[in-house]
């Protein structure tokens, strides 16, 4: 194949990627879970101008290292519209994991080898949900990919020294995104085993490059200290006792703590493996083709299928052994064990059995949406009921409904149009689907899902006063609207009740309070409220003065 058509089929893959990765920006805001409050925290720190420490509200947060928040204002500082800026750092990591995926085995074996490793990471559910979220798993997945990628171009095609310095120093950004970005580091232990097993196919690096490997450990301590040295040094000087207090909990509850003695998402060992299976598809279909080509592979000691498979296999390893797992936990696995499927694809594809397979798996997914959609408009279904009235939905506003069965049809009209060929009908019916159905929902159900209509509705009632958030969520704080004020995101909304009353008892002319239905008691009279309504499966009150208890009241008030 000449140099011009592998440009070609390389622009045309791109362009596909970015057009199924992009759809749906601008057409929402920040939804739960994780994004308001990713974006809340961001836009604190472009407002106040204090990027050290992350700021929820009026405290600090200490989950998270804070390049991501960094990568979201930048993304701000370029679009300057929250709403088109805040899925750009997932869509950019996205794009850049498929070309490492690509260009590693393209090294590696082929520009084919490489078109296919791609085409595996893009035709996977787990980083086609990722990356279009505003989460920070796809930014982290980006470099710790980079970081193995880097290693692999030295130990696998090098010497590169430069390529292993830059791996190990985006190693240490994925640390200050995430915490796990050392995992990229884990490579350069099956290249050791591989070393001393005399593998075939490692680079021959020569003796006596003791400073040269030292150069990493460098590189990776270098882009962490790029955030944690000014953050320490400001935390031992500044006096603030909730500087001290951040660097306790982001050090060792938030790393530590949450690895060996998580305190929710807990899962069975096996947890993942049922991940890969069900949120790995449709690439999880070539599994049983792959199995036992890494077996030939392994006793052929071929070091290019099993460095990037070996390193995939720790990082399993290590998220399995922790009680606390999420499914996202293991997407920067993906890029690597398609790189190590990339040679093999082609042949796998080729297989009547497999296509039938993956055949068979889009029409399927096609034929739910499409009844899905169908039996909500014709009929009262329970999951439509349920759906409407968590999610605040007009019962009589079927948009979502013909959304769904005008996706699962055009899925299956892809599939009758190309049923000879399997591949590009679930090409062109997943684009349909991932395009349409996150386009469509995110104009559908963002006022709900962002809680941007309760807020406008809540500001409509309150007029020009003050609003006071109590038992408030990331996305009501995002999307208030006017002047607001809040008591606290941790403490408890009892507390934030109380401090609420006692605030707007000093001005009640021009205070209120916005209140979680949850979070009222006897202080309340419910029949001096008025509901505002529904966001999230939560039911939010708007109160003024009047409506709290006589006994609840500040004295002389």
């Amino acid at each position: 194949m000449n140099d011009a058509r592998q440009r070609r089929e390389v622009a045309w893959f791109f362009a596909i990627a970015f057009l199924v990765l992009a759809a749906g920006i601008g057409l929402r805001n920040p939804w739960p879970a994780d994004e308001p409050r990713f974006v809340l925290v961001a836009k604190q720190m472009w407002d106040s101008g204090e990027w050290l420490f992350p700021h929820r509200g009026h405290e600090l947060y200490a989950d998270k290292p804070p390049l991501f928040f960094w990568l979201l204002g930048l993304a701000h500082a370029v679009v300057r519209d929250w709403t088109w800026s805040f899925l750009l750092p997932s869509l950019a990591a996205a794009m850049a994991t498929l070309y490492l995926a690509y260009d590693l085995a393209r090294r590696l074996w082929s520009h084919r080898a490489g078109l296919w490793a791609a085409i595996a990471v893009l035709a996977c559910a787990q980083f086609l949900y990722q990356a279009k979220r505003a989460q920070i798993d796809p930014v982290v997945a980006g470099f710790i990919t980079l970081g193995v990628y880097g290693i692999a171009r030295h130990v696998l095609t090098g010497p590169a020294w430069r390529w292993y310095w830059i791996g190990c120093f985006a190693a240490g950004l994925g640390v200050i995104s995430k915490g796990v970005g050392f995992l990229a580091l884990l490579a350069l232990v099956p290249y050791a085993l591989m070393r001393m097993r005399r593998w075939n196919g490692l680079a021959d690096l020569g003796t006596g490059n003791g400073w040269r490997w030292s150069g990493g450990a460098l590189a990776f301590l270098a882009a962490i200290a790029v955030w944690f040295v000014p953050m320490i040094a400001t935390a031992l000087t500044s006096g603030d006792p909730e500087h001290r207090a951040y660097v306790q909990e982001l050090l060792f509850k938030q790393t530590a703590t949450r690895y060996t003695s998580a305190w929710h998402h807990t899962q069975p060992a096996w947890y993942f493996l049922e991940v890969i299976a069900g949120f790995w598809l449709p690439f999880s279909l070539a599994l049983p083709w792959l199995f036992p080509r890494w077996r030939d592979a392994f006793r052929q000691r071929d070091a290019r299928v099993w460095l990037p498979l070996g390193w995939a296999l720790l990082v399993l390893a290590f998220f399995s052994a922790s009680p606390g797992k999420r499914d996202m936990y293991i997407l920067p696995m993906l890029p690597m064990v398609a790189v190590a499927a990339g040679p093999y694809l082609q042949d796998i594809t080729a297989s009547k059995l497999f296509r039938a397979s993956l055949f068979a798996l889009v029409v399927a997914m096609g034929v739910v949406f499409a009844a899905g959609g169908i039996v909500a408009l014709t009929g009262d279904p329970g999951f439509e009921s349920k759906l409407e009235s968590e999610r605040g939905l007009d019962a009589a506003h079927d948009a979502l409904w013909w959304l769904l069965a005008a996706t699962g049809g055009a899925v299956l009209a892809a599939c009758a149009w190309w049923r000879r060929d399997a591949l590009k009908a679930a090409a062109v019916g997943l684009s349909l689907l991932v395009v349409v159905l996150f386009s469509g929902t995110a104009v559908l159900l963002d006022a709900e899902n962002s809680s941007r209509g309760v807020m406008e509705r809540g500001r409509a009632l309150a007029g020009d006063a003050t609003l006071g958030l109590v038992g408030w969520k990331e996305q009501n704080l995002l999307q208030a609207r006017g002047p607001v004020e809040e008591f606290g995101f941790k403490r408890p909304v009892g507390e934030q009740l109380r401090a609420g009353i006692a605030w707007m008892s000093q001005a009640p002319e021009s205070r209120r309070l916005f209140v979680l239905d949850a979070a009222l008691d006897d202080c309340v009279l419910r029949d001096r409220g008025q509901r505002v309504g529904t966001a999230n499966r939560r039911t939010w009150w708007l109160l003024d003065a009047s409506a709290i208890a006589p006994a609840c009241r500040p004295s002389g008030r």
